[in-house]
């Protein structure tokens, strides 16, 4: 069975991170159906242009509805990760949230608190470990 996968990653919030966030999706796309990869493009809202708000919100949670598991790169803070983060607990989806500390900033404890070791885990990480860390998580993923 192919697991559907909702990537999140700051638009509206800052585009610092366009670049990590290509190279993780490239990394999910072997263990699944990345539904959001338009994420990762370098300009996202491309795809939104003609949308209302109120579509983008809806086709948003349309595809967190469709996936099995949520990564969420969460280093650039932004209010739309943190709010498809708390959509995706309440729809009781499998979370892998990504953080890099040596960038200086703090994962909010709002999302750190939120861990549990098994449906909901944070991973500080450095570019080089993605590969092995998202290999390790998707080794061990159940439906």
């Amino acid at each position: 069975m192919a697991v559907n996968i909702y990537f999140a990653g700051s638009i509206g919030g800052g585009r610092e991170d366009a670049d990590i966030y290509l190279c993780i999706v490239e990394q999910l796309k072997k263990y699944g159906h990345v539904l959001t990869e338009h994420v990762a493009y370098p300009n996202p809202q491309s795809i939104e242009i003609g949308m209302t708000d109120k579509e983008i919100h809806d086709g948003d949670i349309n595809w967190l509805e469709q996936s099995d598991v949520v990564v969420a790169e969460c280093t650039q803070t932004s209010h739309g990760v943190g709010y498809e983060i708390g959509r995706a607990v309440g729809l009781g989806k499998k979370i892998l949230v990504l953080f890099r500390p040596d960038t200086g900033k703090k994962l909010s404890s709002m999302i750190r608190g939120a861990e549990n070791g098994t449906s909901f885990i944070c991973k500080d990480y450095k570019m080089e470990e993605m590969p092995d860390i998202l290999k390790t998580y998707f080794e061990n993923f159940k439906l």
